[in-house]
């Protein structure tokens, strides 16, 4: 586990600590409560992979795909079963980065009993920055 406090302009520092972590083929839980930096980190992300279009919350469209490796997802209004019945569960089989905002700990546990390489981000404020705190699970 490792502790990142920075501010907005320095969330690079996060990135290239990810990026060093996470193998190319993961999923990374995104945990912190309303306007935390959830999309403001996934936006960084892109940005350092080269991806210029604008980054959005997929609030509405529960999905994003940003490139053919680094995809988003926002669970906040739906239950995990919803997730599963619409196909979504799949798309974990693509190979790539995949952010998921508001994964509970069920989801969590069926996806690392399923196989998969799960990281967490959480964010919290602090001061006038944000903590980071990022682990492996």
């Amino acid at each position: 586990m490792k502790e990142i406090i920075v501010s907005e302009d320095e969330l690079e520092s996060v990135v290239n600590y990810l990026n060093e972590i996470v193998p190319p083929n993961a999923i990374v839980f995104l945990v912190g409560n309303l306007a935390s930096g959830k999309t403001t980190l996934t936006a960084k992300i892109a940005k350092i992979r080269g991806i210029e279009e604008e980054i959005t919350s997929p609030t509405f469209s529960l999905q994003q795909c940003y490139s053919e490796n680094l995809y988003h997802y926002d669970l906040y209004r739906i239950e995990n079963s919803e997730f599963m019945e619409l196909g979504l569960f799949e798309e974990f089989d693509k190979e790539g980065w995949h952010l998921l905002e508001w994964g509970d700990e069920a989801l969590k546990s069926f996806l690392l009993n399923a196989g998969y390489e799960i990281f967490t981000v959480t964010i919290t404020p602090y001061r006038d920055r944000r903590k980071y705190i990022i682990s492996k699970n």
